[in-house]
């Protein structure tokens, strides 16, 4: 439901259910719906049935393999608000920021005031924002077709953060790398939303990841955030 951004209420008026039913459903794994109602949830979540109720498979079926990959989005809009909060009020440790500007973070999530509350909490902030003299944001800017907007915007963010980076446990650098990928991590949940030739950040598709011991994937993204962030150049107030 997460993943298919889906609330027990909505999915409840979409299979024609009260509400009550669906949170049945997921606290009892006993309880399971009616087939041509089962029919209908797989449908709107894109899962088997026997991802949901195991059971309706048998024993035989093999262990699920744990995977990185929690959800892909077709793009950065069709992240909801909800899950912007919901990660960035959950960071517990540590959270990096790889972008050019980034400056939706502070316009529609509050993230100046949340790094003071964070800071005092124990959590730690990295935050790479684009260099905007640099030759590779100002070609970006040109692939955008969106000439002066895109280094306006990373004035805009470095002008944001400077009045958090002298704050212990927040770090500030600026880069001029080309910017592949702009990577947001949370603690241990991360979210890469690559970047395609002449669209905007916010077209481009988005991997949520999450970390776990065999995965390769979220330890090849963060390898990619050190390296820049090796080569960036600390802000100052």
């Amino acid at each position: 439901m997460l993943a298919a951004n889906l609330t027990v209420e909505t999915l409840a008026a979409k299979v024609d259910v009260d509400p009550k039913t669906v949170d049945r459903w997921i606290s009892n794994e006993d309880r399971r719906p009616h087939r041509a109602t089962r029919h209908k949830l797989t449908e709107l979540l894109g899962v088997r049935e026997a991802d949901l109720w195991p059971a309706l498979a048998g024993d035989s079926r093999p262990a699920p393999v744990e995977s990185e990959l929690v959800h892909l989005y077709p793009s950065r809009s069709a992240i909801t608000g909800a899950n912007w909060e919901a990660l960035l009020h959950g960071v517990r440790e540590q959270m990096d920021v790889l972008v050019f500007s980034g400056a939706f973070l502070v316009e529609q999530y509050n993230l100046v005031p949340l790094i003071r509350q964070k800071v005092a909490e124990g959590v730690r902030f990295r935050l790479l924002v684009g260099d905007e003299t640099s030759p590779a944001v100002i070609q970006r800017a040109l692939d955008e077709n969106t000439p002066g907007g895109l280094e306006g915007r990373i004035q805009l963010m470095r002008r944001y953060l400077s009045d958090v980076v002298d704050l212990d446990g927040v770090e500030v650098r600026t880069h001029g790398t080309i910017l592949y990928n702009s990577i947001y991590r949370f603690d241990d949940e991360l979210l890469v939303n690559g970047h395609a030739h002449g669209a905007l950040a916010g077209q481009s598709p988005v991997l949520h990841l999450k970390r776990i011991p065999s995965g390769q994937m979220w330890q090849h993204y963060m390898r990619s955030f050190e390296r820049v962030w090796s080569v960036g150049v600390p802000e100052t107030s």
